[in-house]
């Protein structure tokens, strides 16, 4: 099944690309492939100063992103285009104007890319790029990327739900909200892990990621995004693009993992993101400036003005609410966290007071988790701490 571009222009935690037209049209550059387990691949066009990529046929892909070898912030002012050919009816998509920084990452950098932008099956491109005051960064390259069917594995493909203690009720009830009737959780304020496809379930190409595993302090804090993608998919190739995004972001943004410790569909499947245990507090790269001490979770989606489906939002909630709860954290409680980076929404060393279920933009400049999601967080809070017994 194609997954259709979402009518917002993907703002928030998703962004993308483009390249300046020069007065002599520069040929087209070599594409360079790279293989993963499981079939996929990213494949690689160099994008040299001054040219233009016109529209051509690529190797099919559903993902696609511009890196590039210098600081962060090279492209920042740019006006980054890009438009791309429907594999199955070979119609070109409209110019879509996309931001040109990413919005999600590590607190340490190497070098840039934009956010991934989200396709479905495609197999031509054109790119177009007006630089910034610091003009075009070196090495500036567009990867497409091809998640393929997923990478084999003999381990674990479920983590099965834990039972409640009580009776179970659902955190949201018919009307969408906040459940009333007996508690799910126990006494000490701990929830029932939820079920959890782990990353053997998604078809994680393991040997992509740094094999040395990193982790933070205590988690006191769950940050929501969503992934600015389609948002009418068939939960069947949610895994398809977590892949996407997984490859995306270790082969072009250079970080060691997928930047989710999870993510969320919308049948309100939970997935495992970056490797290192679900129950750990493992490090993640999804608030700049706010990775430490907090875990971060994607609802697989555009929510700006689709409205998130209950399913999804009974998921969040119970993510949260067992995460938190590992922690003795109250899911309606508030915490304190400190900016680690300048390029957050808060100086460095800033102290800042969070919800303990906040949204992106809390932490960062950023419409992330999008309107229509960023507005159910106080009801999610509420259904999260009922799980907890609070």
């Amino acid at each position: 099944m194609r997954l259709s571009f979402p009518a917002a222009l993907l703002a928030g935690c998703t962004a993308a690309l483009l390249l300046q037209p020069a007065a002599t049209a520069t040929p087209s550059p070599a594409p360079q492939r790279r293989d993963v387990a499981g079939g996929g691949s990213t494949t690689t066009l160099p994008l040299p100063a001054g040219a233009v990529l016109a529209p051509r046929g690529t190797a099919p892909f559903d993902l696609l992103g511009l890196g590039w070898d210098g600081p962060a912030d090279a492209l920042a002012g740019a006006v980054v285009r890009v438009r791309t050919r429907d594999a199955g009816t070979g119609r070109w998509s409209g110019w879509h104007r996309l931001e040109a920084d990413a919005q999600d990452g590590p607190d340490r950098v190497a070098h840039g890319a934009t956010a991934p932008l989200w396709t479905g099956r495609s197999d031509g491109v054109a790119v177009e790029v007006r630089p910034g005051p610091a003009g075009v960064p070196s090495g500036l390259r567009l990867d497409l990327v091809d998640p393929g069917p997923g990478a084999a594995s003999a381990g674990v493909r479920t983590l099965p739900a834990e039972p409640p203690v009580g009776p179970p009720t659902p955190p949201f009830g018919p009307s969408g909200g906040p459940s009333v009737g007996p508690f799910a959780g126990p006494a000490d304020g701990r929830a029932p892990r939820p079920r959890i496809v782990t990353r053997a379930g998604w078809g994680a190409d393991e040997s992509l990621r740094d094999p040395e595993l990193e982790y933070t302090g205590p988690v006191r804090a769950v940050f929501v995004h969503h992934t600015a993608t389609a948002t009418d998919y068939a939960c069947a190739d949610a895994p398809r693009v977590i892949r996407a995004i997984y490859q995306y972001h270790v082969q072009t943004s250079g970080w060691r993992d997928i930047g989710y410790n999870f993510l969320v569909d919308r049948c309100g499947t939970v997935y495992e993101g970056r490797a290192g245990g679900v129950d750990q507090p493992v490090h993640g790269a999804h608030t700049l400036g706010f990775n430490t001490d907090s875990s971060g979770v994607a609802a697989i989606g555009t929510y700006v003005d689709d409205r998130p489906p209950r399913p999804l939002l009974d998921g969040l909630a119970a993510l949260a609410a067992w995460k938190l709860g590992l922690t003795a954290q109250p899911a309606d409680g508030r915490t304190t966290l400190v900016s680690s980076s300048d390029a957050s929404r808060y100086p460095k060393g800033t102290a800042v007071e969070f919800d303990a279920v906040s949204g992106h933009r809390d932490g960062f400049a950023t419409e992330c988790p999008g309107t229509a999601l960023y507005a159910r967080l106080p009801e999610l809070r509420t259904a999260a701490a009922r799980l907890q017994a609070r």
